[in-house]
C-alpha cells in the first residue's frame, strides 16, 4: 500500500517504533514513517477498539492520532520525524482524554 522509493543520499534520524530502533528518512512524517514499516494502524478507538489508520494525510480526520514522545493524541501526518522520537500506536482515548468530562 505505501512504498518509500529508494533513495541513497538523503539523510537519516533513527527513531523507536513500538519498542523498535528503526532508521527513517529526515523530513518524514510520523505517519509515512509507521505506513512505510508495514504498521497496519496507528490507534485503536476507545469504544469498540477498532483499528484505525490515517485516512486524510493532512490533519483533518484525526484517524492517525499516536502516542509521539509520551503524549498521546498527537497528529502523525502532521509531526515530522526527528532523532531519538518514542512513537508508539495509541489505545483508546488516549490518556490525554481519560477522566475528562465535557
Amino acid at each position: 500500500m505505501f512504498k518509500q522509493l529508494p533513495a541513497t543520499d538523503l539523510e537519516t534520524v533513527r527513531v523507536i517504533v513500538n519498542g523498535q530502533s528503526i532508521s527513517v528518512t529526515k523530513g518524514m512524517t510520523v505517519a509515512a514513517t509507521v505506513l512505510s514499516q508495514q504498521q497496519k494502524y496507528t490507534r485503536t478507538t476507545a469504544i469498540s477498539g477498532s483499528k484505525r489508520a490515517p485516512f486524510c494525510m493532512m490533519g483533518v480526520c484525526y484517524d492517525c492520532v499516536m502516542v509521539i514522545n509520551g503524549k498521546a493524541n498527537q497528529r502523525a501526518c502532521a509531526t515530522y520525524v526527528e532523532e531519538g522520537m518514542q512513537i508508539e500506536i495509541q489505545q483508546g482515548a488516549g490518556s490525554d482524554l481519560v477522566g475528562n468530562e465535557l
